[in-house]
């Protein structure tokens, strides 16, 4: 059993590290100050699937140390505003705007996705959330708050990383989940909770093979760096990740926990 892990707030603070930086390089071929399960490819192809286009205005939901948002705006030219629960990813993400000159171009805000937002009624083209609905309550309420959110004919793209496909045991499901709030997802679950939105469900993709790859890529680059990561982090919570990341392998590549992409539109 894993107690007392921080998976989030020492990513977020140490972005800036080199260490750090070469483990996102190592499991993810690139950069973007990943804490998720979505492959490079993936990453690429997100702009697709939501149509952006330079006039686009998209909204980011946990977009944690904010790099792929950054990383958006600076190759597409669109505007984005992201919003995470998280306060050190919120501040490494506006740091990280002011770096890389596109504060004109991109927000962060302290915001809960599962509280009712700031934002106008048909104020976004497109919305996008990565791995972060399984750890979002009031799951129906946040898609049907998506759907005010989108201008007709927007696109919505999200991804749960926490569909069930077998049985799991109780010290599986506790080192699968040692930080913060999880919700786990029947098949069929969130295809109802889209349609019941008023979104209309484009494709749901299974992408479980991303998670049992970057799972194994992520351990063994943190391994590496075990001494660095150590001084950074404490033994414990070093050992701790490791043993999530293990699991996380272990279970999507006996695929009795799914990762489901969904595209959306209204």
């Amino acid at each position: 059993m894993t107690e007392n892990v921080d998976l989030y707030n020492s990513s977020y603070s140490n972005y800036s590290l080199e260490t750090y930086s070469e483990i996102r390089r190592e499991t993810y071929g690139e950069d973007y100050g990943q804490t998720s399960w979505v492959s490079t490819e993936e990453s690429h192809e997100i702009p697709e699937l939501l149509q952006l286009t330079p006039d686009s205005s998209v909204l980011d939901i946990g977009c944690g140390s904010g790099g792929y948002a950054v990383g958006l705006a600076k190759r597409i030219g669109c505007r984005v505003v992201g919003f995470e629960i998280n306060a050190p990813g919120v501040k490494t993400a506006n740091s990280l705007a002011e770096s890389e000159n596109v504060t004109d171009l991109v927000t962060f805000e302290l915001q809960d996705a599962s509280k009712a937002l700031p934002y106008e009624n048909g104020s976004f083209d497109a919305i996008y959330s990565t791995d972060v609905m399984c750890h979002v309550p009031l799951r129906r309420e946040v898609l049907s708050n998506t759907h005010k959110l989108l201008k007709t004919g927007g696109r919505f793209v999200f991804s749960d990383a926490l569909v069930l496909g077998g049985m799991i045991s109780i010290d599986e499901l506790e080192n699968r989940c040692p930080d913060g709030q999880y919700f786990f997802s029947p098949p069929g679950v969130n295809e109802q909770l889209i349609q019941e939105s008023g979104l209309k469900l484009l494709e749901a993709r299974d992408t479980t093979e991303n998670c049992a790859l970057l799972s194994k890529r992520w351990h063994d680059a943190r391994e590496k760096r075990k001494d660095a990561l150590i001084e950074h982090e404490g033994k414990d919570n070093f050992l701790g990740v490791q043993q999530f990341l293990e699991c996380v392998h272990t279970l999507t590549t006996e695929r009795r926990l799914l990762r489901f992409l969904y595209t959306c539109s209204k």
